[in-house]
């Protein structure tokens, strides 16, 4: 695996507002306390890779266009889905659908891509220094991979020990054994090479961008899907689903105002630190 060019980190590292921040063998981070929650972000380097599948690849659907992607700024990435405990406090209300005493550190779902705008519009308010945002599916599938080409972002088969998934590859009329059925703590499973936990499996995440069914094979640079479809991108998978949906390539959508049980989200940071004077 490429090891990570870390020399495009802002220059404002560590920022003011950062409560706890460091270097390790996975690259930089940072922690920010949000409403009495703290917010864990790994720095994603600036670099290139190939996002899609492989013609090869097992179940790969044709939407999965492979081709270069420069993603030319870095930017910091949430650990971990946003969880029950962070979208309460913000928010006031759990719509969670599953909720006990002991989930706050479970992922929020049953959220929409509109709820995820909303939630991230009050962050913004709270904290006028800081941009929170989705990330971009570029962005999401390149930090999905951490630099590997492979169906997944661990060594070995897939399995139930490593993603919270259905337990089957493809069918919907069965679930495999030892399937949770349900969410999952996040970091719950072991995080990829830059740190970031559950990107397979346990909830879809929203994306930023609009959907297209196609992407193509050219060379594109911070590609964002704007203004093609009134669908939403989801990626990675969920506990619901099964483990062809859950692999880093696979594309699906929905509509901004669709929820269900099995989506979430995870936030992305802009590059910038400091607001405008």
């Amino acid at each position: 695996m490429n090891q990570p060019d870390y020399q495009d980190v802002p220059k404002e590292f560590p920022p003011d507002w950062a409560s706890a921040y460091g270097q390790d063998n996975k690259g930089y981070w940072l922690e920010n306390d949000v409403y009495k929650q703290l917010l864990c972000f790994r720095w994603i380097p600036k670099g290139q890779f190939t996002m899609g599948s492989d013609k090869n690849e097992k179940g790969r659907y044709e939407n999965e266009d492979q081709h270069q992607v420069i993603l030319s700024r870095g930017f910091w990435l949430a650990e971990t889905t946003v969880t029950q405990a962070l979208w309460l406090a913000v928010m006031g209300k759990n719509p969670s659908d599953f909720q006990e005493d002991d989930t706050a550190n479970f992922p929020v779902e049953q959220v929409s891509w509109d709820d995820a705008q909303k939630f991230i519009a009050k962050l913004n308010q709270h904290q006028p220094g800081l941009t929170f945002r989705l990330p971009s599916e570029a962005e999401w599938e390149y930090a999905c991979r951490a630099g590997t080409k492979t169906p997944f972002n661990f060594e070995g088969e897939l399995s139930v020990d490593k993603v919270n998934y259905r337990g089957t590859w493809g069918d919907y009329g069965s679930r495999g054994k030892g399937a949770k059925e349900a969410t999952v703590e996040v970091k719950n499973y072991a995080a990829n090479a830059w740190e970031l936990y559950e990107m397979h499996g346990n909830v879809w995440e929203w994306c930023a961008d609009e959907y297209q069914h196609g992407l193509g094979n050219e060379t594109t640079i911070d590609p964002r899907g704007v203004g093609v479809s009134s669908g939403r991108v989801l990626r990675g998978g969920s506990w619901l689903y099964f483990g062809r949906y859950a692999r880093s390539a696979y594309r699906l959508w929905a509509g901004p105002d669709d929820r269900g049980n099995y989506i979430g989200f995870r936030l992305a940071l802009v590059h910038k630190f400091q607001p405008e004077k």
